[in-house]
């Protein structure tokens, strides 16, 4: 009996962080379908519009470099708290911004805040869980996590109807809200004060030294962290992409949206069963495999318009969908390879992540030429450095850490 109650305060505390992790994708997804009507409602271009998007990329890499070490240093449950907080605040300042350039910085803002339950939601669930277990978690983290993101589109599109985009902010408030309560309540601290004591903060940042000279760790983030950029091209381009070039209704693009959260979910199942048998190595293999043949196939239906709609939304399908599953392992192993440092080493890596992604939203930006070519030449590169980063992995994962209190 007492095993089958710890089960089930195990199942409700990941449902807790997968809903806090959502926090990030929920305030990307959730107002996609509104970019091209902001851009009209602000008299600016698409280019403007989505450095929206940029913004809140930067502010939650920013974000999640300083959460990490905070957390080893002053404990998970206050650090998580002040930055949902601050991403409650920051949600009301955008439902009421009067500009392009106040949105721009109250995103950055907003960005900030979420970035701290992002970060620690994957801290929290390794330090409640053992190596071997880890990655399964974490896989289960995930498809709880995209449930949000799979129902945001959807919603976004039903609120650009009843409230324009100011709505979709408000939205974000009262989840911001209800966040910050249920985290009060039920989020326990699962980093002892022994280990705080041991990860003073001053040592917590200077691991950052550790892991940025470290070539696995540079294969985990370009190997994840240039696959999760394709998912930003992605999402930066689609909603002109399909909305704009190819016709398909606000309401609707949610549909085509939730298809790939279905890859992704898809994806995390198929790593929850496989990664015990096989280990995270072999996933990320297979995994980065596929991203970049299916981003070379992205990259020529987009550059030849061969077949239209349709094979570009296949394609990104695959694209998309093995994500999850890279992220989740390559955390995973990076996590367990700094044990001392866990909370910086999924900074780092969510972190850099971020930047990434930014990076591509920027570069689509700068392509936009109407046509779908510039998503597919930003989603090409991205696939081609996933492969290296898997390569990286591979050649350095049986090098030991530089210094033994790292770990």
């Amino acid at each position: 009996m007492p095993e089958i109650i710890k089960r089930r305060a195990d199942r409700r505390l990941i449902l807790l962080l997968g809903a806090l992790a959502a926090c990030g994708p929920l305030s990307i997804d959730m107002y996609l379908p509104s970019l091209p009507s902001l851009a009209a409602a602000f008299g600016t271009t698409a280019a403007a519009a989505q450095i929206t998007l940029t913004s809140f990329m930067l502010g939650f890499s920013l974000g999640m470099l300083v959460y990490g070490p905070l957390s080893d240093a002053y404990g998970r449950r206050p650090v998580l708290l002040g930055g949902i907080v601050l991403y409650t605040l920051a949600s009301v300042g955008c439902a009421l911004s009067f500009s392009i350039d106040s949105l721009v910085g109250l995103r950055f803002l907003q960005a900030l805040g979420a970035g701290s339950a992002s970060v620690l939601a994957r801290a929290i669930a390794r330090d409640a869980h053992a190596p071997s277990d880890a990655a399964r978690v974490l896989s289960m983290l995930a498809i709880v996590t995209s449930i949000g993101p799979l129902l945001a589109p959807l919603i976004g599109g039903q609120l650009l109807l009843l409230g324009g985009w100011r709505a979709v902010f408000v939205t974000l408030t009262l989840f911001g809200t209800l966040c910050a309560v249920t985290t009060y309540l039920r989020v326990p601290e699962t980093w002892p004060r022994e280990k705080r004591a041991s990860s003073a903060l001053g040592r917590s940042f200077a691991a950052y030294g550790r892991l940025l000279t470290d070539p696995v760790t540079w294969g985990h983030v370009l190997c994840g962290g240039m696959a999760f950029a394709s998912m930003f091209a992605y999402i930066t381009a689609t909603p002109f992409v399909y909305i704009d070039y190819f016709h398909v209704k606000p309401q609707h693009y949610g549909f085509f949206f939730g298809l790939n959260i279905i890859g992704i979910i898809g994806w995390n199942v198929v790593n929850t069963r496989l990664v015990g048998p096989l280990g995270s190595l072999k996933l990320i293999s297979i995994a980065s495999f596929v991203s970049v043949i299916a981003a070379l196939a992205t990259a020529f239906v987009c550059i030849t318009g061969l077949g239209g709609l349709w094979p570009i939304v296949c394609c990104l399908f695959f694209v998309v969908g093995v994500v999850g599953l890279l992220s989740a392992n390559c955390t995973t192993d990076l996590m367990h390879r700094y044990p001392h440092n866990a909370g910086a080493a999924a900074a780092v890596f969510g972190a850099v992540q971020l930047a990434l992604g930014a990076l591509a939203s920027l570069a689509v930006g700068m392509l936009h030429d109407g046509t779908p070519k510039g998503m597919g030449i930003v989603i090409a590169v991205t696939g081609v450095l996933t492969f290296v980063g898997r390569t990286l992995v591979l050649r350095w994962h049986g090098t030991p850490v530089r210094a033994s209190r790292a770990g």
